[in-house]
């Protein structure tokens, strides 16, 4: 009886993982071509090896312990997805996570389908899988898109295709690669956004990047802040044509006002008063003064 080969042109990721899964029986083992087709096998976690397309590098081990903890209580809900190797183990295609927690938990087996599918399908399963369910950061996205055009000689546009994004995008993500490993390091830590990286890239030299990045940080810029502070370092004659905003007088029972919100609150606050009307601003610089904040005005 003969196989129809899968069609190998549908790439496009924006379809889900079953587009990429061809469902066909040409596993040698027969082990393995009685679990082909979608049915669930239980298969011993000492037996899988991760997934060398790996393109996450860092995981919340915090995260991890809670998913632990579910699968102790419940057992692991969704099967990962693994592909038989000649040696006669089993290469984790998509679950790393679960994978992870499941020894944390102690399990022996875990759940898993099996899939035959080439080197190129595993790593876009890989991508598709982590974007799917936990963003990747932009260095991680980065490297992933410099992989599939150095191992698979992609063009941006059939990443673009293969991803569900646009091509600019593709671009950008790529460009995060000529930052300088420290800026990579801080971009990836979470401390520089995408926004906050690709705005660094206006800059020629490693140099002039590194202290780009350490002074964003250590004032805590917003993207456009950064992008105005490096401007005036790209263009500083711009800078000095620009005529300074003249001061506005302030009520000193507003600015009494101001202070003493400024000292319970602990944050930086501005009032615009106009014969009555106006607005307060406060203003914040983590995540953590926004949710004291909130405590504070709800009265918790």
């Amino acid at each position: 009886m003969s196989i129809a080969a899968p069609d190998m042109k549908r790439r496009a990721l924006g379809k889900g993982l079953d587009s990429l899964l061809p469902r066909v029986q040409t596993i040698p083992a027969p082990s393995a071509a009685e679990t082909e087709g979608g049915k669930p096998r239980e298969i011993l976690l000492d037996q899988i090896d991760r997934n060398p397309f790996q393109t996450r590098s860092q995981m919340n081990e915090e995260q991890l312990a809670e998913l632990a903890a579910s699968i102790t209580a419940n057992g692991v809900v969704q099967p990962i997805l693994v592909r038989p190797q000649a040696n006669g183990r089993f290469q984790l295609i998509a679950g790393e996570r679960r994978w992870r927690a499941s020894k944390v938990a102690g399990k022996a087996t875990i759940p898993a389908i099996l899939r035959q599918v080439s080197d190129e399908q595993a790593m876009e399963i890989t991508i598709v899988e982590n974007l799917q369910r936990a963003d990747l950061n932009p260095m991680e996205q980065a490297r992933a898109f410099e992989r599939l055009s150095r191992e698979f000689h992609m063009t941006q546009e059939q990443m673009a295709v293969r991803t569900g994004k646009d091509r600019a995008t593709v671009s950008n993500f790529l460009r995060l690669l000529r930052l300088p490993e420290t800026v990579q390091g801080r971009v990836e830590s979470g401390e520089l956004s995408f926004g906050h990286a690709r705005t660094l890239l206006a800059f020629e030299h490693a140099e002039e990047m590194e202290k780009a990045a350490k002074r964003v940080i250590g004032l805590s810029l917003s993207v456009r802040q950064t992008e105005s502070y490096v401007q005036g370092l790209l263009h500083p004659e711009r800078a000095a044509k620009k005529e300074p905003k003249p001061e506005l007088s302030v009520d000193p029972n507003v600015r009494e006002v101001q202070e003493q919100l400024q000292r319970a609150l602990g944050l930086k606050v501005n009032i615009e008063d106009h014969a009555g009307r106006g607005k307060v601003i406060i203003e914040y610089a983590r995540l953590e003064d926004f949710d004291t904040l909130l405590e504070q005005l709800a009265g918790k």
